[in-house]
């Protein structure tokens, strides 16, 4: 498996008030609703159940992100749908009484070959998560 981490976001609440967000995705709903047009274009068709965050694009159809840890520091989801084996894991680290530092990191099986022309677009979307999921806490 390949690993590709987001660069680390610092969110002005909480550890424990983070992880509470992600501890029913479907919460996030109404903060992506609340995100400017702009903002809310670039994320695309994106939909949330408790336990379910759904992706959906032209070119690879729905993929579903299923919860599977959650814990004060982690939560792990796990690609159902996806061509390719994947999991997504974000981390919460206190930095102080109100800050946390929030990481994403996708880690999905890629052929070697396929490393080189994949890569720097597993990275990019590891940043679009991770910048994404602070904006929605």
């Amino acid at each position: 498996m390949a690993r590709y981490s987001s660069k680390p976001v610092t969110v002005g609440r909480p550890a424990s008030a983070v992880a509470e967000k992600f501890s029913d995705f479907s919460v996030l709903e109404q903060a992506l609703a609340s995100m400017p047009a702009e903002e809310r274009a670039k994320v695309g068709d994106v939909s949330f159940t408790k336990d379910v965050i759904t992706i959906t694009t032209p070119q690879v159809g729905a993929v579903k992100l299923r919860a599977v840890e959650r814990t004060p520091e982690r939560v792990v989801l796990e690609a159902e749908g996806s061509p390719v084996p994947m999991k997504l894991e974000i981390d919460f680290k206190p930095l102080a009484a109100e800050e946390t530092e929030v990481t994403g990191a996708v880690d999905v099986e890629v052929p070697m070959m396929l490393k080189p022309l994949i890569g720097p677009t597993m990275q990019k979307a590891a940043d679009q998560f991770g910048e994404l999921f602070s904006k929605l806490v």
